[in-house]
C-alpha cells in the first residue's frame, strides 16, 4: 500500500485528505496547525477528519524542526502531501519521500504563485483562476505541475465565492491524477515562471479603499476581502465605513466628478472618480448597518465626501 504523510490545513485540506483516504492511500501521520488565536474560523478542521479516521495527528510550530523531520522519517513515506499547509516545507524534509511531495495550490500556476492566490486574481479582475497540483521544490510554488483544474469568477464573486468553487476544483484534480501518481505514469510538466508571478499575503489595513482609483478597483478591492476576511473600509469624519458588498450600476449617471457617497432611489450609493456608481448592497458604520435610511437618518447633507 501506499503510504503519504498529509500536511494540511482549510477547507482544501479536508477534501484533500478525504480522496486520498478514498483512493486507499495509507496515511500514517496528518501534521496540521492551531487555529490562530483572533483569526475568524469559518472553515473545516483537518484534525476533526483525522480524528474520524484514527490517524495520527500532531499540531506543528515548525514541521521542520529535529524532532517533525524524525517523525516523517520514521513513516518512511512513499510521498508528501501539502493541502493549504501555511508553512514553508524544507528540503530535508521534502528529500524524505521517497516517490516525490506534492503541493495543492490555489491558482492555475505559475499564475499567482505565492499567498493569497483567491483573494489577489479577484482583487485584478480575473475571469478565471483554478487549482493546480505541483511538484514541491526548494523555491515556492516552482516545480513541476502535475495537474490542474480551472474555474471561472464571475464579475461580482466574493473571494469567499471563489474559494470553494477552488476547493472543489482541488478535489477534483487530485482525484483525476492521483491514480496515475500513485501508478508512476503521471505526467510532470515544466513551469514557466517567467509567465507567472508571485504574491505576497495580505494584511487587513490592504483592504483601505482609495477613493481616488477608478470604480472597477473599488469594487474588485470589495470583493477580495469581502467577509469572511477582514472586508474593505475607509474612515470619514463620523466614524470607520466598512463596505461589504457594491453593485456597480452601469446606467446610473453619477452626481458629480468626485467621490461620494449619497442616497438614491432607496439605496446607499457611491460616485467614483471616473464616473461609475457603485451601489453599497452592504454597508456598516463603526460596526452597526448602514443603509440608505439609516444613511439619510444620519446624515444631513445630501452627499458625503469620499477620500
Amino acid at each position: 500500500m501506499t503510504r503519504a504523510v498529509v500536511l494540511a490545513y482549510h477547507n482544501v485540506g479536508v477534501r484533500c485528505l478525504r480522496v486520498l483516504l478514498a483512493h486507499g492511500v495509507e496515511v500514517p501521520l496528518v501534521v496540521t496547525h492551531a487555529d490562530s488565536p483572533g483569526e475568524n474560523i469559518w472553515f473545516d478542521s483537518v484534525a476533526a477528519v483525522a480524528a474520524r479516521h484514527d490517524l495520527p495527528c500532531c499540531m506543528a510550530d515548525d514541521v521542520n524542526d529535529d524532532e517533525h523531520v524524525r517523525r516523517v522519517r520514521e513513516c518512511a513515506p512513499d510521498f508528501i502531501f501539502s493541502f493549504y499547509y501555511r508553512r514553508m516545507i524544507s528540503p530535508r524534509l521534502l528529500d524524505l519521500a521517497r516517490r516525490g511531495a506534492y503541493n495543492m495550490h490555489g491558482s492555475l500556476l505559475p499564475r499567482y504563485r505565492g499567498r493569497a492566490p483567491v483573494n489577489w486574481a479577484v482583487l485584478h479582475g480575473e475571469r478565471e483562476t483554478g487549482a493546480t497540483l505541483h511538484r514541491m521544490v526548494e523555491k515556492p510554488d516552482a516545480g513541476d505541475i502535475v495537474a490542474q483544474q480551472a474555474v471561472p469568477i464571475l464579475p461580482d464573486d466574493t473571494a469567499l465565492e471563489v474559494f470553494h468553487k477552488v476547493t472543489v476544483a482541488a478535489e477534483m484534480t487530485l482525484d483525476r491524477v492521483l491514480p496515475a501518481l500513485l501508478a508512476g505514469s503521471a505526467e510532470h510538466r515544466p513551469q514557466d515562471l517567467a509567465a507567472g508571478s508571485y504574491f505576497g499575503g495580505r494584511s487587513a489595513e490592504d483592504g483601505r479603499i482609495d477613493w481616488r482609483r477608478c470604480g472597477a478597483d473599488i469594487h474588485n478591492l470589495v470583493r477580495a476581502v469581502a467577509p469572511p476576511y477582514p472586508g474593505a473600509f475607509c474612515d470619514l469624519a463620523a466614524g470607520r465605513l466598512a463596505v461589504l458588498r457594491t453593485v456597480p450600476q452601469p446606467r446610473r449617471p453619477a452626481r458629480g466628478a468626485r467621490a461620494g457617497l449619497y442616497v438614491e432611489d432607496g439605496r446607499l450609493l457611491a460616485d467614483c472618480t471616473d464616473g461609475m456608481v457603485l451601489w453599497l448592497e452592504n454597508a456598516t458604520l463603526d460596526g452597526h448597518p448602514l443603509d440608505a435610511a439609516v444613511f439619510a437618518a444620519r446624515f444631513a447633507q445630501a452627499r458625503v465626501a469620499l477620500v
